[in-house]
């Protein structure tokens, strides 16, 4: 039997990295949204954690605690938009590969969101649909 942690780190080296992975437990009065990794506390404060998986993990609050289908959107969308751009973390980055802050990531996330926002129709996978 696996512990939980130990599958985390699985599904990590699967999907390239623990900071890309957004988590829900969700079923009661209340849920809780929160990135796979945890709170990182050795890499508090430096600038090099991956924002993304904290980021999608309030797309997924939006879609099933609040019912904001294309405000979530918007955030898968600004997600896949700034990996799509080649936006890379450290975790993220291969050998020689610009890397941008934790800060600059959200900023660009942010920015790709609200240009998500501006769009009409449905949005599939960070493209506009014809809706």
């Amino acid at each position: 039997m696996f512990r939980a942690d130990t599958q985390a780190d699985q599904a990590g080296g699967i999907v390239g990295s623990l900071g890309l992975l957004a988590s829900a437990s969700i079923g009661g009065p209340v849920g809780l949204y929160e990135p796979v990794h945890g709170s990182a506390p050795d890499i508090a404060g430096k600038g090099i954690a991956n924002p993304l998986g904290a980021i999608l993990s309030v797309a997924l609050m939006l879609r099933h605690t609040f019912r904001l289908t294309r405000e979530a959107e918007c955030v898968e969308a600004g997600v896949m938009s700034v990996l799509k751009g080649g936006f890379r973390t450290r975790d993220l980055a291969r050998p020689g590969e610009r890397t941008v802050n934790t800060e600059e990531m959200g900023a660009q996330v942010a920015e790709f969101a609200r240009m998500a926002a501006m769009t009409n129709g449905p949005l599939v996978e960070g493209k506009q649909t014809p809706g």
